[in-house]
């Protein structure tokens, strides 16, 4: 794509580079003519234009001869049949004005336009229509005027008479329908139209057929030999003095021109020729309810129906129910399921009891084979490879993007990298110049001479870095690593991929302060830099726009001199990580980010400087990751300052000492710690990466947890369970564990179950955080059934022979032997206070209500302001590429025509199909290398040309034959020379005279798999029918196509098992099994509601922690589903109240409290990531969790939970609820 723009910003460039400046006319007498039909008014070459500056084409300019029309024969008119047809009258009958060396310089001339033109053979045919009126018609003093002339002396001695200026009337009908042919046609090397480079200073926009034909006489335009003075007259206008104007045939963009027998242009090029597109069908308005969305209508109606169904339903077991309620007898035969539950709640009982007792009987081994298989398991770490890169985080490498990205890295090279600079000035007002091109024109206040002077002295700068590379013992600069389209191989600092306003200027100081004097239409004035950047904006920006993606000066509108912002780009080659030049490019740009916040910090009070380097995304997200470590840090400590103080007993203060838990709970933080370290160690031994994401996210997760089996454990051994009669502290110890393992064992499971199912997920780092997560969950489990019990152990001890914490070599007298406490604070609460309230019947209905309804609904980074200004002023969106991957054959006329979008291809080919299908998406036009290679092989165009004749025969060549003969119909190699000339069009050079050349444009690398393979080097190629869209840069973009499908499914994963998991360790109770799993599906949708209100993004960060919310729900909600299903109260209330005070509080403790201290410290980070997806997030998890599991679930299960849990297992007390 960018070495094709090379080809035709060569053209336009050296226009505005050749003069800065139009040159100073040259008056001279008017010439007296005679205007009748058959007469010419000049004829022959006169030599050069005396007044012409630094002209790109040496034409000579013609002498003035009002002769008639002289009778054309033999070579002459061959020669003019040729060139101008439609001036060919017959072999005996055809006059023209115009000798057989004007004709030669017409074909030159000719060529140049023809190499652009020829797509669009009626636009090609008017436009040479035009030259060879005016050149060569025999009539030509009918519509012609010679108003200057000029008087040299040949070498001969002859005085000639040589025509400087002459006016040119046209019928205006007759030049509209010219410039309506030709208004439309496509550049496909750019995408913008040739208009562009063909209207001066006006350009594509502001172009009309009278602008048009005032720049092709425009003389400074650097390729007309001297000034035409065009006047387009209305059809009933008379000018007089016999001049007659031209009104000649013009074929419309939609003809066919030769009588019919060529073809027509191709819809890119001629809106009229596109066939009639059927319009999209409207979208649909949706079902709305007066102004109210049909789908709220409908949730708000199905809650009342609901609200009215619960209170029904209650209204009926409070009148009907309770008074005929018998007493149940005090054994019923049990079902199939409760024999179920007993043997499994028998099995887990014994054996956690069994293996409790073991473990509290020999701490000290088993402390020490955990803490040895910790060890080792951590050693892997040394091993841990941190990914780093957002492509290879959250792009998978079997989606589409990804693959489209290889296939294009591997034949194509890496996309090339982008170091950028946008400057805004501060409180600088605009201004009008009142320029002499264009009159009075408006003016940003950052298109000034002293901020361009200043983005000079930073483009320097940049331009002339030099930095040591000490692995590789070299100096680096750009041209070892700039992006260089015409000379890769060995690229000069002029070479280099720049892109810039001061271009204009060619990076030169002395050019920006020139000034001249100029006259424009008889006015004269001084011209400036403004001037010669209006006039080369103007035909330039449609180049420039897309040339290295971007605008120079980026605009809100068409007005570039208005602009807001100056945007400096520095195109970079893109390297392999494993090649040494990788190196190279980021040292480079590690230069280049430190000069430019030199700058910064210099013009601190005068601009605003947001900038960026390729690496400037990966940094960020690294530098602010590690800056906010101390903050995880500090967020982990009071989370372990919390767990070590609350699972004490502080019931009197000379006891404190010894009811003190801060060893165990530090003895439970090393086995949060362990397990974590244990999960990333074990994966860096098998060569999975991990992330910091991973490093910040997953010990909390797993602190949730464990905090939470570590409190239900304490407390339970601690408050609600006496010792029996000769047990023993050891067996005393087994037997709580027996007890409260089952719960921990049911929750752990759904969690390690649920994060390995979701780590089917396709995105790297969803993958590899729930992976990471399952087996630090598992590892963490084990440890808790192992070390933490022999610490409990050994903690059990020393508090039973009164020894102080800490310092366990101190121990209180014998007067002062630990006394139990009853109950805790929180417990207490929660009984006293707590249930009363939550289970009023008033209550109880409220809740279940508004639980129904309530789902409705990088900080200090310079990247960010980068981003904003980006959004702000650039006006150019994503590249996007087509590219065929191999098997279609181009090389038969079928196939070209099947890809190709110029004159004679398919209606229905490939990019024709792309522009009808994204034509409100794309800013241009999809385009094919084919139609440039076509282009390339024209006989109208100077491009391919071979040797006839002598030893280098049929070998290529500047200047000798034509490739391909002239045809009347549409131009297609066939096989053998599309071979045989594919080579050369990709290594010929670009220049004025053939624009179309594409050397360079593919590297050495892919040329081979050009030719072989059939495939493409123009990255905006012709599409097959299976091929797709390529989107090169930010691929992981393409996670916002499917996040939600692969949200739904990832959480669906997690869910699945946890409620397998429940229904089996909850004695196959469906019922408890499924209000577990709905209380879970609301914390985790009644999330997804909140991250809207609260402005968090749903992307894959937030799905990572969507995930993990999953994760500590099962903490909020399992245990006390557990709890109410083995109570023994006599009914569902009473159960519930049961549940709520015994392990409601524990759940409290243990999974909220000790969450939400943390959490609050990461309000504190500075990287705008961690303040959303951490901090807000987990906010919004712990304190829905928290509400659901301790509000929610309770009352839910007051309703709806299973009256009791089989009477085989339990008595059955008597009672109602």
């Amino acid at each position: 794509m960018l070495c094709a723009h090379t080809n035709v910003l060569l053209l336009q460039l050296l226009i505005c580079s050749s003069a800065p400046f139009p040159s100073h006319e040259t008056q001279a007498t008017a010439v007296k003519q005679i205007h009748e039909a058959g007469r010419c008014s000049f004829y022959g070459e006169c030599g050069k234009n005396p007044e012409a500056g630094n002209s790109l084409l040496l034409a000579d300019v013609p002498c003035l001869s009002n002769r008639e029309a002289p009778l054309l024969n033999g070579s002459h008119l061959s020669l003019l049949q040729k060139i101008c047809p439609m001036l060919f009258t017959g072999t005996r009958t055809t006059r023209a004005c115009c000798s057989e060396a004007q004709l030669r310089a017409l074909q030159k001339s000719l060529a140049l336009s023809q190499a652009v033109l020829l797509r669009c053979p009626s636009c090609a045919e008017n436009f040479a229509n035009i030259y060879c009126q005016n050149t060569c018609s025999p009539n030509q003093s009918l519509f012609t005027n010679v108003t200057r002339s000029f008087t040299r002396n040949t070498t001969e001695g002859v005085v000639q008479v040589g025509v400087l200026e002459y006016q040119c009337y046209y019928n205006l009908h007759f030049a509209d329908k010219l410039f309506d042919s030709c208004k439309g046609v496509r550049m496909p090397a750019t995408g913008g139209y040739a208009i562009s480079a063909m209207c001066g200073k006006y350009g594509a926009t502001l172009c009309n057929s009278q602008r048009w034909l005032d720049f092709q006489g425009d003389v400074n335009n650097g390729l007309a030999p001297l000034t035409i003075s065009f006047h387009l007259t209305p059809g009933d206008a008379v000018v007089g003095d016999n001049i007659v104007p031209l009104n000649g045939t013009a074929w419309m963009c939609n003809e066919a021109v030769n009588n019919g027998t060529g073809e027509e242009c191709s819809c890119q090029d001629c809106a009229q020729a596109c066939p009639a597109i059927p319009a999209p069908v409207p979208a649909s308005k949706g079902f709305y309810v007066g102004k109210l969305d049909g789908r709220i209508f409908v949730c708000y109606l199905l809650l009342g129906c609901l609200a009215l169904s619960l209170g029904c339903c209650c209204l009926w077991r409070r009148c009907c129910v309770s008074q005929k309620q018998k007493l149940m007898p005090e054994a019923t035969k049990s079902s199939w399921s409760e024999k179920a539950s007993q043997v499994i709640y028998d099995f887990l009982g014994r054996m956690f009891k069994s293996w409790g007792t073991l473990v509290a009987s020999h701490p000290f081994p088993v402390i020490a084979i955990s803490l040895a298989v910790i060890v080792g398991l951590s050693c892997g770490l040394v091993h841990i490879q941190l990914t780093t890169d957002p492509v290879e985080l959250w792009s998978s490498p079997q989606s589409q993007a990804r693959q489209e990205k290889a296939f294009y890295d591997e034949h194509f090279g890496p996309f090339f990298r982008t170091n950028q600079v946008i400057l805004t000035a501060k409180g600088r007002p605009n201004y009008t110049y009142n320029s002499l091109i264009l009159g009075k024109t408006n003016f940003s206040g950052i298109l000034s001479k002293d901020v361009l002077l200043d983005l000079l002295e930073l483009q320097t700068k940049l331009q002339e870095i030099k930095v040591w590379s000490g692995k590789h013992s070299r100096n680096v600069s750009l041209e070892d690593v700039c992006y260089a389209p015409l000379n890769p191989q060995n690229a000069t600092l002029s070479d280099c991929a720049v892109n810039s306003l001061l271009q204009y200027f060619q990076n030169n100081a002395t050019r920006l302060n020139l000034t001249a004097t100029q006259t424009v239409k008889g006015e004269m004035g001084t011209v400036d830099w403004r001037d010669h950047f209006l006039y080369c904006q103007a035909g330039s920006k449609a180049l420039l726009g897309n040339f290295f993606h971007d605008h120079p000066f980026p605009t809100t509108g068409e007005a570039y001199s208005e602009s807001q912002a100056l945007i400096l780009t520095f195109s970079l080659n893109n390297f392999p990580p494993n090649d040494p030049r990788f190196d190279f490019v980021m040292l480079w740009e590690e230069q280049f980010l430190e000069i430019v916040q030199e700058f910064q910090k210099k013009y601190a009070d005068n601009y605003t400087v947001a900038f960026m380097a390729e690496r400037s995304l990966e940094d960020e997200i690294s530098r602010t990751t590690w800056e906010d470590l101390n903050i995880f840090v500090v967020s982990y400590l009071v989370i372990f300052l919390y767990i070590a103080l609350a699972l004490g007993e502080y019931s009197s203060c000379r006891q404190i000492m010894v009811n003190s838990k801060v060893t165990l709970g530090l003895g439970g933080i090393v086995v949060v710690l362990g397990a974590v370290l244990s999960s990333l160690g074990f994966y860096s031994f098998v060569g999975l990466p991990s992330s910091l994401i991973i490093l910040e996210v997953v010990p909390f997760l797993v602190l949730a947890v464990g905090a939470d089996n570590i409190f239900i454990f304490v407390l339970e051994y601690q408050v609600r369970d006496v010792p029996q009669a000769g047990e023993t502290t050891e067996q005393h110890i087994g037997r709580i564990l027996g007890d409260v393992a089952p719960s921990m064992l049911l929750c752990s499971l759904s969690e390690v179950v649920s994060f390995f199912l979701g780590a089917m997920s396709k995105m790297p780092a969803v993958r590899t955080f729930a992976l990471n997560a399952a087996l630090a969950v598992f590892f963490d489990f084990l440890l808790q059934m192992s070390m933490f019990v022999a610490l409990m152990s050994l903690d059990a001890r020393r508090q039973k022979a009164a020894r102080f914490d800490v310092c366990c070599c101190i121990r209180l007298k014998k007067t002062d032997a630990v006394k139990r406490q009853e109950e805790g604070k929180l417990c207490s609460f929660m009984r006293k206070f707590y249930t009363p309230f939550l289970f009023h019947r008033v209550v109880r209905v409220l809740v279940v209500s508004v639980g129904q309804g309530s789902s409705d609904k990088m900080k200090d980074s310079y990247m960010l302001q980068y981003f904003q200004y980006l959004n702000q002023y650039f006006m150019v969106g994503a590249p996007t590429y087509f590219v065929t991957t191999g098997g279609y054959n181009f090389s038969t006329v079928q196939g070209m025509n099947g890809v190709c979008s110029s004159s004679g291809c398919d209606d229905n080919s490939m990019t024709q199909k792309i522009q009808y299908a994204t034509k409100s998406f794309l800013a241009i036009p999809a385009s094919s290398w084919v139609d440039d290679f076509i282009d390339w092989l024209s006989p109208y165009s100077s491009c391919c040309r071979i040797h006839s004749f002598g030893p280098n025969k049929a070998s290529i060549s500047c200047f000798l034959s034509k490739c391909m003969p002239q045809t009347n119909g549409t131009l297609r190699p066939n096989p053998e020379e599309f071979n045989r000339f594919l080579p050369w069009f990709l290594h010929d050079m670009p220049n004025l005279k053939c624009p179309k050349g594409w050397l360079y444009c593919c590297t050495q690398k892919i040329a081979p798999f050009l030719y072989d393979t059939a495939g493409l080097c123009n990255p905006l190629a012709g599409l097959t029918a299976f091929s797709s869209a390529c989107r090169i840069t930010y691929v992981f973009y393409e996670q916002y196509l499917t996040i939600s499908t692969d949200g739904l499914i990832n959480v669906a994963l997690c869910l699945v098992p946890t409620f397998v998991v429940c229904w089996v360790f909850l004695g196959l109770d469906l019922r408890s099994a499924f209000i577990n799993l709905l209380t879970i599906i609301m914390i985790v949708v009644d999330t997804v509601g909140a991250m809207t209100l609260w402005g968090i993004s749903y992307n894959a960060v937030a799905l990572i922690n969507l995930v993990t919310a999953v994760g500590i729900s099962v903490e909020f909600v399992s245990h006390i589903t557990r709890s109410f299903a083995i109570s023994t109260q006599p009914s569902k209330l009473e159960r519930a109240r049961e549940a709520t005070i015994s392990m409601g509080s524990a759940v409290f403790a243990g999974v909220a409290m000790t969450n939400l201290p943390g959490i609050v410290v990461l309000a504190f980070a500075k990287a705008q990531l961690i303040q959303i997806f951490f901090f807000r997030l987990n906010l919004l998890i712990t304190l829905l969790g928290t509400l659901h599991g301790l509000v929610f679930l309770p009352v839910l299960l007051s309703y709806f939970g299973k009256s009791f849990l089989c009477s085989f297992f339990f008595p059955i007390p008597q009672g109602s609820e």
